[in-house]
């Protein structure tokens, strides 16, 4: 009997300690220098990538508009911008979201972007805004902070289809970004319910 305890308590221990071991690994996966979360190299050039320049920005300083999803989501959409168009009217604004669900997230190898949905409510059928934080530099500490937040709760960020990258369960996030009017095509989940989005963005779950 006293052997049949020893053992258990030294499988508990190795279990324990490999759990220690695959978590401090994937916490070191998502620092800038162990994987693709800051440094990756998009499949497609910045010339096959929609409205590029208009993307990869940094966020403006100054006081964010407070918004919600539904707010977004009531956006009209208006015509498709070109590929050449430039910001212009709300795409100049900087906007917060105090209190969404995040839905899905994933990481797009196409442009390295990190592709995230977010609803108003803990609902997976809720319509949702597509939101994304771009490889350049300046969101390294935003990818590596939420990527790292998803893992401590059971779910990495990974080069996934957008089937794929459903989380199991909403998770409360603010988010600070420019909204970006996209155009009209296969974006992500169908539950996603206007071209426009918040991009380039900054997530932060709670």
């Amino acid at each position: 009997m006293l052997h049949s305890k020893i053992l258990r308590l030294l499988h508990r221990s190795i279990t324990v300690f490999s759990a220690g071991v695959t978590l401090i690994a994937l916490l070191y996966m998502v620092s800038c220098g162990g994987t693709d979360y800051c440094h990756c190299t998009p499949t497609a050039s910045a010339a096959q990538d929609f409205r590029h320049a208009e993307k990869h920005i940094p966020l403006p300083t100054g006081t964010p508009v407070e918004i919600t999803v539904a707010q977004i989501l009531s956006w009209p959409a208006g015509p498709d911008p070109t590929n050449t168009t430039p910001r212009s009217g709300r795409e100049l604004t900087l906007y917060h979201i105090s209190l969404a669900y995040l839905e899905n997230a994933r990481l797009v190898t196409f442009d390295c972007d990190f592709h995230l949905e977010i609803s108003d409510v803990p609902d997976k059928n809720a319509p949702r805004v597509i939101v994304e934080t771009p490889i350049d530099a300046e969101y390294c500490p935003a990818r590596k902070d939420i990527a790292a937040q998803l893992l401590l709760r059971g779910f990495g960020i990974r080069p996934v289809a957008a089937a794929q990258g459903e989380l199991p369960h909403p998770q409360r996030v603010s988010v600070l970004g420019l909204a970006f009017r996209d155009f009209e095509h296969n974006r992500g989940s169908v539950e996603v319910g206007t071209p426009w989005e918040l991009h380039p963005a900054e997530v932060t779950v709670q």
